[in-house]
């Protein structure tokens, strides 16, 4: 009886059961986009860190190679191989898998122990580890991956509870007087019960699993769209979609879940009620506290007051509305205004900046300056303007107080200007000495655009330091450091500083080379050529392990040129396994893009955020027929016209799709303006590129929705009729 009776009332009020499949197919929808997506990702981070780092598990170093075969003897020991790379002929290291991940913290010092070995011999992946959620039993910090995953499902699951179980309320609700009948007539409420749990598998069975496939499509799909904005990331391999059986089982569990909770929460409420409660029908909406609208009233009038109380008594079942919307309005807009002030400053700072400091950049991983032979050919390539070539290294230099610039001396001296980066010692400072290395012909060129003569013994001298009390970051200052007296300078080494050389200073200059370099604020970036490292690395050492070829292509060049260009290059060195190539204009184009892509997944998280809410306002306008007409009854008994009817529900929906453009507003000026002044960004250059269209287009995308809500349930309202309300002796 109860299933006829359950299948009777989803045919003939096909309104309600819509809203509620519709909620059932959003939250599985988003559960399963969630869960998808939360997969690929981990599948991805464990993929990358197998290619920048490899795959072992397990290091065991100082063994022979006999010891291999008892490493590969060991019970839960999947495979272990020598690896080359490490190895020295003093020293094996062994690369070794296991069987059972979950147990490496354990069966690793057993190797060891059976080795004769140290503990400190073996050594661990742990960040591969990390993300099978296998932690170092001593480490007391807890695994956050799965912590992380299993709060925002939580939060995710939360959220759509509260949003989807107000489609349920409606539904149940609607048919209080006839629980109420049922109930007079002896039906218990765990049968109400029952049967309200059952109405709802019933409507939900089909969109959980339709939003949970449907999940799975929007997350492959989410993929392609990553792949295809971050296919120009250096170093980045392309995601491959993957799935298993257990995700698709977790996002079905954890819909039905939460379809289950939404479903019991106005059941539960229902059968307390009496049946003459429930025959009475207490379901209409009821303003507990009236309260005077004086903005509506003032701008409305009568219309404008009545809305304000409708939207009063409604504000428990919007609540979840009102919330998501401005969220996801003030997320957009936030979203939208960072991004624009990241790309006025990584122009400012980094694409402007150094445009002319060059167009294709190599790196030379783990190469040394004084190893490479290929330079002269490199200039000789047909479209090269200019090649140079660079390393770099550290040391320190001291400065005694008596050579310390006037200006610097004027400000209260380096003391009043740096962050504590020197140091000061008995009548003089420990300056940093960043050391730019550079072959010999690009030097002399160097030593040419200063009007000096070219010489190889000495050092260029970057004699300048950054006035932090008379500028900002943004728009940087500088005045001399030093004064240009001194003829040699001492670098010293900077792990021990009795372990100096001297160098003579050929020039001072306060404009450094023309390289894509950001130099430290507060030290004497030295410039020398590479003869004069060839004698003075033995004392100062600390060379970075990369070396730099900086190319300048022809004036105006275009991207095909530069990509001709690139290849050139690429045939002309032979080391191509340590090579990292960089092409200006592509590099800014692939930097515009993986904006765009992040802007693209956010903004559809932002809109998936303004669905909910769009979604629950649609069941609440969907209830109309049964929460409002009693109200409206009294307003046409009273003499209330459509057209007045007409421009409350147009009030209304004013105020719900307005309310979040007005606290999002204020707010974002706030956020922005503190942005823009920790930034030290020009107000204007922020207003010129502000997004104000996206939106604009936004806010008329949810004011179009909320439109169409109200449209659909004051045309059924208003075309119901509000005689036979009049007459219905169960009004109160």
């Amino acid at each position: 009886m109860w299933k006829d009776f359950s299948a009777g009332f989803i045919k003939k009020n096909k309104a309600s059961s819509i809203s509620i499949v519709t909620a059932a197919f959003i939250s599985a929808l988003f559960l399963s986009l969630i869960c998808s997506l939360f997969y690929n990702f981990w599948i991805y981070e464990i993929e990358q860190i197998t290619i920048d780092e490899g795959s072992w598990q397990g290091r065991i170093s100082g063994i022979d190679e006999s010891d291999l075969s008892i490493i590969k003897n060991f019970s839960n020991v999947k495979k272990a191989e020598i690896n080359n790379t490490l190895s020295t002929e003093k020293t094996i290291v062994a690369d070794v898998w296991f069987q059972n991940i979950r147990t490496v913290y354990k069966d690793m010092p057993l190797i060891t122990e059976k080795l004769n070995l140290d503990s400190t011999a073996a050594s661990y992946h742990e960040l591969l580890l990390s993300r099978y959620m296998v932690h170092n039993p001593q480490d007391n910090s807890p695994p956050l991956l799965m912590a992380f995953f299993i709060a925002l499902l939580l939060v995710v699951s939360v959220s759509l509870i509260l949003i989807i179980h107000n489609s349920f309320a409606v539904s149940m609700y609607a048919r209080l007087h006839q629980f109420g009948i049922l109930s007079s007539i002896g039906a218990t409420p765990r049968q109400i019960f029952t049967c309200l749990l059952q109405e709802a598998a019933m409507l939900c069975i089909l969109p959980i699993l339709t939003g949970s496939l449907l999940g799975i499509a929007g997350s492959a799909l989410t993929i392609k769209i990553i792949n295809f904005f971050a296919q120009e990331i250096a170093g980045r391999h392309n995601a491959v979609f993957q799935y298993h059986p257990v995700v698709f089982m977790a996002t079905i569990f954890v819909s039905v879940l939460t379809v289950f909770i939404s479903a019991c929460l106005p059941a539960k409420k229902l059968i307390k009620l009496t049946p003459l409660q429930a025959l009475q029908g207490t379901d209409e909406l009821h303003l507990k506290k009236k309260k005077h609208s004086c903005l509506l009233c003032r701008i409305f009038g009568i219309e404008g007051e009545l809305a304000a109380n409708a939207l009063k008594a409604q504000s428990k079942a919007l609540r979840t509305s009102h919330l998501s919307l401005t969220l996801s309005f003030l997320s957009f807009t936030i979203m939208l205004c960072f991004f624009t002030l990241a790309d006025i400053s990584t122009n400012y700072t980094y694409f402007e900046r150094y445009q002319d400091a060059w167009d294709i950049m190599v790196t030379l991983k783990n190469t040394d300056i004084s190893e490479f032979r290929q330079g002269e050919e490199l200039r000789n390539l047909p479209n090269v303007r200019n090649s140079l070539v660079y390393q770099k290294a550290i040391a320190e230099c001291s400065i005694p107080e008596t050579e310390i610039s006037d200006e610097l001396i004027h400000l209260g001296g380096p003391e009043a200007v740096t962050d504590n980066s020197i140091n000061t010692e008995k009548c003089s400072y420990s300056v940093k000495a960043p050391i730019i290395i550079i072959d010999d012909k690009s030097f002399e060129e160097y030593c040419r655009q200063l009007n000096i003569v070219p010489r190889l013994d000495g050092s260029i001298v970057l004699n300048r330091i950054w006035d932090s009390l008379n500028s900002n970051f943004r728009y940087k200052k500088y005045i001399p450091f030093i004064k240009n007296q001194q003829r040699t300078i001492t670098l010293q080494n900077i792990e021990n500083t009795e372990i100096s050389t001297d160098i003579p200073v050929l020039a001072y200059t306060q404009e450094p080379m023309t390289l894509r370099e950001e130099y430290e604020d507060y030290t004497l970036v030295q410039f020398i050529p590479l003869s004069l490292w060839k004698q003075i690395s033995g004392v100062i050492g600390h060379t970075e392990p990369e070396t730099y070829i900086r190319v300048l292509g022809p004036e105006k060049v275009t991207l095909p040129k530069l990509n001709e260009l690139q290849s050139e290059i690429l045939r002309t060195l032979s080391q191509k396994d340590n090579i990292l190539i960089e092409n200006r204009i592509q590099e800014k184009i692939s930097d515009a893009t993986m904006k765009k892509g992040m802007i693209l997944v956010l903004g559809s998280l932002c809109v998936l955020l303004a669905a909910i809410g769009l979604s629950n306002i649609f069941s609440n306008t969907l209830g109309f027929l049964r929460q409002r007409k009693r109200e409206f009854t009294r307003y046409a008994s009273i003499g209330m016209s459509p057209k007045s009817m007409k421009k409350m529900f147009a009030i209304e929906v004013l105020v719900i799709a307005g309310r979040p453009l007005a606290i999002t507003v204020p707010l974002t000026i706030i956020i922005v303006g503190f942005m823009i002044t920790a930034s030290y960004l020009n107000p204007v250059e922020f207003l010129k590129k502000a997004p104000f269209i996206p939106v604009l287009i936004f806010f008329l995308f949810v004011f179009a929705l909320v439109s169409l809500a109200y449209y659909i349930g004051g045309k059924k309202l208003l075309k119901s009729d509000l005689i036979d309300i009049l007459q219905n002796d169960t009004m109160i």
